[in-house]
């Protein structure tokens, strides 16, 4: 009894850790292929100014709900951060991809 407590407590632990660096893995990639169309042109400073807001205000999001559940993000979070984080990549591509260049 006293190990699958244990046990589903673990469990419970690294899967709150592991969408926790899923998040936070996220934020980085994105980052990171922002830079990467900056560096070579493909975002003006209009666009690439744009998307570093919106992923600040997606970090802003996430540090409130934090605030709100005592550190932790509740399953709803995780998906309304997730939907954000979705639509930003989405125009990171497009941004990319478009004729606009620097």
């Amino acid at each position: 009894m006293k190990l699958s407590l244990v046990a589903t407590a673990l469990l419970a632990l690294s899967t709150t850790v592991a969408m926790a660096q899923n998040i936070n893995q996220r934020k980085d990639n994105q980052q990171s292929r922002i830079g990467q169309g900056v560096r070579s042109g493909q975002l003006t400073a209009r666009e690439t100014s744009h998307l570093e807001g919106r992923e600040a205000s997606i970090n802003h999001e996430e540090h409130a709900m934090r605030r709100a559940h005592d550190g932790h993000l509740t399953r709803g979070d995780r998906a309304a951060l997730d939907r954000r984080q979705n639509r930003v990549s989405r125009s990171i591509y497009r941004d990319k991809h478009n004729a606009r260049v620097r």
